[in-house]
């Protein structure tokens, strides 16, 4: 029987391994550099397999120069969308985000209500700014809300993959549905644990 470092691991990365500036470091300052040094890690491992969703990859290609990432990246960076069709989730599932968005509603709601009540004791612009900041933390804040964020999810499900990602909506509904997850910061660590004992 093979022991778990002998078998082949999936991993599912997020964009946010290489361009939130908090985390990417580790590989390097910028995007492009953070990829590069992730391939120079990644190839060495053989027994890992590294996916990212179509969708994210896309979003990352924004951010990037393309003309400096290696062909190597498409080898050791499988891009695959989840099997939307075939994959099925807990009625559960949806009836947590339901109710996690009518909870966020009515905090969006009072927000609201706190903005209107100071509008005429407070300089306007201001106002609207800590409108603004509360209503994006009340309603954004650790949940799932892009079709992105569902893809990384589903394609982690489907593959029985650890999550790599700094988005805590992304790790709260992954804890809920069992799925493995490692914050960035331990990333680089995790992969030289496999070429240390190799």
């Amino acid at each position: 029987m093979k022991s778990a470092r002998q078998r082949k691991d999936r991993v599912v990365l997020d964009t946010s391994l290489f361009v939130n500036p908090d985390v990417r470091n580790d590989f390097g300052d910028s995007p492009t550099e953070a990829i590069n040094g992730f391939l120079q890690i990644a190839e060495q491992i053989p027994s890992l397999e590294f996916y990212m969703p179509s969708s994210i990859f896309q979003e990352l290609l924004n951010f990037v120069n393309e003309k400096e990432i290696p062909g190597a990246l498409l080898a050791v960076l499988h891009q695959k969308s989840p099997s939307k069709h075939e994959l099925t989730c807990p009625a559960f599932f949806l009836y947590e985000l339901i109710e996690d968005i009518r909870e966020r509603v009515n905090k969006g709601l009072r927000i609201a209500e706190k903005a209107v009540r100071t509008a005429g004791k407070s300089d306007e612009r201001e106002v609207i700014q800590a409108m603004r900041k509360n209503y994006r933390e009340a309603l954004r804040e650790g949940i799932i809300d892009s079709k992105e964020d569902v893809d990384l999810i589903l394609l982690a499900k489907e593959l029985d993959a650890l999550l790599v990602t700094v988005d805590h909506g992304a790790i709260k509904w992954a804890e809920k549905l069992g799925i493995r997850w490692l914050l960035p910061s331990k990333f680089k660590e995790y992969l030289l644990s496999f070429i240390q004992n190799d």
